[in-house]
């Protein structure tokens, strides 16, 4: 059996749904409403769900546990690691971080959750995703008014450029990785996957200028680009929760001083043809502007 933990979010539903859709498998959910008729309950912030959840699992797609304090996520991914210890899992795969993020501040949870992976006495597959294309395809839609207005968008990207990346496409990814860990672990067969890391980078990047260039053709007018300044940035983000006003401000940086735009990326191995960022974006911007689903 294959377990997949996080399904209520956007990730962990997309590589559930792709993995039921593989002829063959045996295929649970996993999160911390679980029902027990659509996912069990498996809540990182309550070990003693997690062998339940757990249970009669070969693989394992453990998908990270998303923002939170870094003391939070530690405690809650060592749960996991440890449960997937005592439940007798086979084979666990990670969704962790891409390396072009390594000085982000997002980073510290994931190397430690790998280091902590690598010490278990399972196998394991590290799956190191990019950033997803709706982070400045949400800073495109939040700007589009002002540049619909004055033909300006202004975003605090500096002239530095990130590499993103389709969250479907991560997902096609870890379904694929999943079905043939499965296979390999009960078969007998060489286990393909078994201590690989694959850089799941974008194969494309935008930058300040880029997503100007993707408003002005959905808005069919000219538009601009204008960077802002990190202290311009601050005071809007106020209302957030701390270590969330960090995370955006620390992405921000990386952007800003150019570290985000990746060198080399295995998504290709994978795909024939990973979806283009400017695309992606495009297609957000215009289906948010008439109102349809984002």
């Amino acid at each position: 059996m294959i377990v997949v933990t996080g399904v209520s979010g956007a990730l962990g539903g997309a590589v559930l749904g792709g993995l039921r859709a593989v002829p063959g498998l045996e295929v649970a959910g996993a999160s911390s409403s679980g029902d027990g008729s659509v996912a069990r309950q498996a809540d990182f912030d309550r070990p003693e769900t997690l062998a339940k959840a757990f249970e009669g699992a070969d693989v394992l797609v453990f998908v990270s546990a998303g923002y939170a304090e870094d003391d939070v996520v530690l405690a809650r991914h060592g749960a996991v690691i440890r449960a997937a210890t005592d439940a007798g899992v086979r084979h666990v795969i990670y969704t962790s971080l891409a390396g072009s993020g390594e000085r982000l501040t997002i980073a510290l949870a994931h190397r430690w959750t790998e280091a902590r992976l690598a010490e278990a006495p399972f196998d394991v597959t590290v799956l190191r995703n990019g950033l997803y294309a709706e982070m400045p395809a949400g800073l495109a839609l939040m700007g589009a008014g002002l540049a619909a207005e004055s033909g300006v968008f202004a975003a605090p990207f500096g002239q530095g450029r990130v590499s993103v990346v389709a969250r479907d496409d991560l997902a096609a990814v870890a379904v694929r990785v999943a079905a043939e860990a499965w296979h390999d672990v009960t078969s007998g067969a060489a286990r393909r996957h078994a201590g690989r890391t694959y850089e799941l980078e974008g194969v494309s990047a935008v930058g300040g200028d880029d997503l100007a260039e993707v408003l002005a053709e959905v808005l069919g007018r000219p538009v601009a680009y204008r960077a802002v300044g990190l202290g311009e940035v601050r005071p809007l983000l106020a209302g957030m929760e701390a270590y969330r006003a960090g995370h955006t401000v620390s992405t921000f940086s990386n952007i800003n001083a150019g570290l985000l735009e990746a060198r080399h990326s295995d998504l290709p191995a994978f795909l024939e043809a990973p979806r283009p960022a400017r695309d992606l974006i495009a297609a957000t911007v215009g289906s948010g502007l008439a109102g349809g689903p984002a």
